[in-house]
């Protein structure tokens, strides 16, 4: 068809020049509400951490007092993000039911249960902090929601654990010596037991490092589930091992969403 030019002379019609290899990545990472809502954590978290900082330095009150704040609209900005997400997790695990392998299909399934759980309690959670149910108690709702929170990353830690094993088997076979067989080659003693120890740690190790997404995916839960740990009382840390955790997680999470094939599936 025939082209026009405008008063800008920006020609019409014309193709749209697609972003540079560098930023594509960004801008389709940018483009997710997923990706909006980890940047936006990263984010709380690290004004978390700085506000702990400043605060066990002797910082000014009025700047810790406003980097807390910026923390709290960082937090509420994230729930509405997540709005919707509970449809989401609930059709993950309508996926997750017809895996063929039986420990993963009850480790995820149950996982996005969870989360999906998690996610209606911080939309309860948004919905009274922004007066659309000023009578909830959000003390209990949130209690709540991080016991959801904590389940779903049990379970998130109990596949891991599952696929490191299922792949340490596979390339212990590879090797040509199973566990069994090299309990049998080793006689009793410390010595021994160190050296298989040291085997077995070797093995993981390296299980690790070939899998980036399952490293990647163990890290992340690791990091992620001394949050819920907190608030719910029954690991006290400090807030600002909370936060560093939150951030690390964050970026792990962005990480991921940035680069799909660093992503745990299924």
């Amino acid at each position: 068809g025939s082209r026009r030019r405008t008063g800008s002379g920006r020609v019409l019609g014309a193709a749209e020049s697609p972003p540079s290899p560098v930023m594509e990545p960004w801008v389709r990472f940018m483009a997710q509400s997923q990706g909006r809502e980890r940047v936006f954590r990263a984010a709380q978290y690290a004004s978390a951490l700085l506000a702990y900082s400043l605060h066990k330095s002797g910082a000014n009150p009025e700047l810790v007092l406003c980097i807390k704040q910026l923390e709290a609209h960082l937090s509420l900005g994230r729930k509405l993000f997540r709005l919707g997400n509970s449809a989401e997790a609930l059709e993950a695990a309508k996926r997750a039911i017809h895996l063929s392998d039986l420990v993963l299909r009850l480790c995820v399934t149950v996982g996005h249960l969870n989360r999906a759980m998690y996610f209606g309690c911080d939309n309860l959670l948004w919905a009274g902090k922004v007066g659309l149910a000023p009578t909830l108690d959000q003390e209990k709702w949130s209690q709540r929601s991080f016991r959801y929170y904590l389940f779903a990353l049990i379970m998130n830690l109990s596949r891991d654990a599952y696929e490191t094993s299922v792949l340490a088997e596979r390339e212990a076979r590879s090797r040509g010596k199973v566990g069994v067989e090299a309990d049998r080659e080793a006689a009793g003693g410390a010595v021994a037991v160190a050296g298989r120890v040291r085997a077995r740690l070797g093995l993981l190790c390296h299980v690790l490092r070939s899998n980036p997404p399952l490293l990647l995916d163990v890290l992340k839960n690791c990091c992620d589930i001394f949050i819920p740990l907190d608030r719910l009382g029954l690991l006290k840390t400090s807030p600002g091992v909370v936060a560093f955790c939150g951030l690390s997680s964050s970026v792990l999470s962005i990480l991921t969403i940035s680069q799909p094939w660093l992503k745990l599936k299924p």
